[in-house]
């Protein structure tokens, strides 16, 4: 027994009798003497359909005005669900951000949770009631309506369970865990049992799309291990915690592919100080994340500084960096959407010599030129053609005997 925060996604919540489904999940845990807290997302497909409303409604609809819209996806299935409990016998009660003390800033539209209050919260579990809140949103210090950008639910699951020291949280959706790579990609990747925090921050940053990068921080900080598993199937998961020695020590853990990218090519910039500073911040003040950046080695004093950023940005990028071509005198910038970044992930590798090599090797065979190169201790990134994104995350995969037996 124990205290246990469940998250259910838009699919497995998209219609009355999927919630009924996760009502009898919902339930069985409670029989099992657990305490149980549960964290709703908007019926798939409602927050997309909000936003063209909003859209129909106004050419640029006000931030917080939207944040209200927006907020009544989670709102409806959090009230279906406590209405259905109730129903089936079950004592039960609904309560939006703002009434579990979800407490954030005022970033409208993508907000980030300050603090989260939990007596409101503790009084319903002491008085054996099934707690369900609306994901995705709180309040912030004014009281007004915000919402936690996309993916948020996973957010407030996550730090809800932080905040209330639950023993788990489990995250359920479309899929049954966290595989070795998209097995809409590679046939051949198989389930992971356990992976580390930080081995799935990595994957969630690089591409794969099962956890949202903001809610395995807070369960890294807090130490909250969290379940992914299937809200359609009672098999288990995969269990997202600190490293330990039960783990597989596999060199690499999973590989990963990600279209969503551009790169910008600034060609003969100054080779001065500052120099770089006056391309970044530009882009920084715009809001634009910039990935992998590599510069050439000086030729008569100038240099090339080739970078990556979200595919959706690349338009805005490119604007800004024919101004900052004009400011610095630098010859012209270039740019080419049709790439993809593929990684290789494992904590294993912090220990293990030649990874680069074997990657490197592997792609060479198969005749795919590498772009660009990162790496931190735990990944290793080459940007190339997106013609052969698929096809690397097949080759690689199998080069570090990540195939299913």
């Amino acid at each position: 027994m124990g205290l246990i925060v469940q998250k259910y996604g838009g699919t497995s919540v998209g219609d009355l009798d999927k919630i009924g489904n996760v009502a009898n999940r919902i339930i069985k845990t409670y029989k099992a003497g657990n305490d149980v807290v549960v964290v709703l997302s908007a019926m798939s497909g409602v927050t997309d359909k909000l936003i063209a409303m909003a859209q129909k409604a106004a050419e640029k609809p006000d931030r917080r005005e939207l944040d209200v819209l927006m907020a009544t996806g989670e709102q409806t299935t959090a009230s279906l669900m406590a209405m259905m409990l109730i129903g089936m016998g079950y004592p039960a009660v609904s309560l939006l951000g703002h009434q579990a003390e979800v407490r954030t800033d005022n970033a409208y539209g993508n907000a980030r949770i300050v603090n989260i209050g939990t007596d409101r919260i503790h009084q319903f579990i002491n008085g054996r009631h099934i707690v369900v809140i609306a994901g995705f949103q709180g309040a912030e210090p004014n009281g007004n309506i915000t919402t936690l950008g996309r993916g948020g639910s996973d957010t407030s699951a996550a730090a809800i369970a932080a905040a209330l020291q639950a023993d788990v949280c489990e995250i359920y959706t479309d899929v049954d865990g966290i595989y070795t790579a998209d097995p809409n990609i590679c046939s051949q990747a198989r389930k992971i049992e356990k992976i580390s925090y930080e081995e799935t921050l990595e994957m969630a940053s690089l591409g794969a799309k099962v956890l949202q990068i903001r809610s395995v921080e807070f369960a890294k900080k807090f130490n909250v291990p969290v379940h992914v598993r299937s809200s359609f199937n009672e098999e288990e998961g995969t269990m997202v915690m600190n490293a330990d020695a039960e783990m597989e020590r596999l060199v690499v853990s999973g590989v990963t592919s990600d279209k969503n990218e551009a790169r910008l090519t600034f060609k003969k910039v100054p080779d001065q100080p500052g120099v770089a500073a006056k391309i970044f911040t530009p882009l920084a003040e715009a809001s634009i994340v910039v990935d992998m950046i590599i510069q050439t080695s000086p030729t008569d004093g100038h240099n090339d500084i080739t970078f990556t950023v979200p595919r959706g940005d690349y338009e805005r990028a490119m604007a800004i960096g024919e101004k900052i071509v004009a400011d610095l005198g630098a010859d012209s910038i270039r740019g080419k959407t049709d790439i993809a970044k593929v990684s290789v992930i494992g904590v294993g590798m912090k220990n293990h010599s030649g990874v680069a090599a074997k990657m490197f090797a592997t792609l060479a065979a198969e005749n795919i030129n590498i772009r660009l190169i990162s790496t931190s201790e735990i990944r290793i990134s080459c940007v190339i053609d997106e013609k052969y994104a698929e096809l690397a995350v097949r080759v690689l995969h199998s080069a570090f005997g990540l195939d299913a037996e």
